[in-house]
């Protein structure tokens, strides 16, 4: 009776799997702040990809960690970067897996900031915005199916917007994390991708905890901008911004489940203090009851493999 009446449930159709590629095959391996989560190389995440489809999971989000990095993040915008490889080998063994390329500069610069660097060495906006265009045509033109900016610059959505409409990409979706945090929960994920701020931190472009109003304003903007999907991370200390969004729009709510997030389950569980697998399903299926749609998580798989 109680799964009859059930209001809100979590289907494995719901989430993406993110998934680290590295250029070095020598970096290849587990994460040792994330159990159960490690780097591929192209070849090896075209092998995680398959193993992912029969599971159930049709979606995966895709990170690179590139053998060179430079103020600019010049390896982020190469034809043959990891991402443009890994996307291309995926969408060639399995067409109707949607392929989503995170697109940011964290991993690509030396600096470690998610932005290009003016003389006074803060993030400049504009320069910015321009590398994400152009990092964005690449994904497209290798057959990523959606670009999903994490980046928090100002009129980046419009600016990927009009250069992919530009060269006849309309069908590729934007996923705009809208509403992302300077969040304590990003530590794990900074270790897997190399992206630590090797100065100051990211206060002056992610957002302020404490707010809400301001994470809604942030919304508007992409939507008016031609964002298709919205997104907040992370997810579990957010719920309440997540149901404030899908109370204001009419547009599909992607929620981030971060690397702290799933370090912190995964600790918990390792020492015998909390049962994993009720933990993961309460939490994954309170994101849907706040308002989500699409849910981003490293549990996909597990929770895809003991689904079936």
């Amino acid at each position: 009776m109680r799964e009859l009446v059930r209001e809100h449930r979590t289907d494995p159709a719901q989430l993406v799997q993110p998934l680290f590629v590295v250029e070095n095959p020598g970096q290849a391996g587990p994460i040792a702040s994330m159990p159960g989560i490690e780097r591929y190389t192209v070849e090896s995440a075209v092998r995680e990809a398959r193993t992912l489809d029969a599971l159930g999971l049709g979606s995966v989000l895709l990170f690179g960690i590139p053998k060179t990095k430079d103020a600019r993040g010049s390896k982020n915008f190469d034809p043959d970067g990891v991402v443009q490889q890994t996307a291309r080998e995926i969408k060639s063994a399995l067409p109707h897996m949607i392929v989503i390329a995170d697109l940011c500069n964290c991993e690509y610069t030396d600096h470690g900031h998610c932005g290009i660097l003016n003389e006074r060495g803060d993030v400049d906006n504009d320069a910015t915005v321009e590398i994400l265009a152009r990092t964005a045509l690449t994904y497209a033109r290798a057959g990523v199916d959606v670009v999903a900016p994490s980046d928090m610059m100002d009129g980046r959505v419009g600016a990927i917007r009009e250069a992919l409409d530009g060269e006849d990409f309309e069908e590729i979706a934007i996923m705009a994390y809208s509403a992302k945090y300077a969040s304590a929960f990003y530590g794990p994920f900074r270790e897997a991708a190399g992206s630590t701020p090797q100065f100051g931190d990211r206060r002056t472009y992610q957002m302020d905890p404490s707010n809400v109003r301001e994470a809604l304003r942030e919304m508007t903007l992409d939507v008016q901008e031609g964002a298709d999907i919205l997104m907040v991370k992370p997810a579990l200390a957010y719920l309440d911004v997540v149901r404030a969004a899908r109370d204001r729009f009419d547009l599909p709510i992607a929620v981030y489940n971060v690397s702290g997030e799933y370090s912190m389950i995964k600790a918990a569980a390792l020492n015998g203090w909390i049962d994993e697998e009720r933990a993961v399903h309460e939490m994954l299926v309170s994101f849907a009851r706040a308002g989500a749609n699409i849910v981003i998580t490293y549990f996909a798989k597990e929770y895809a493999a003991r689904s079936r």
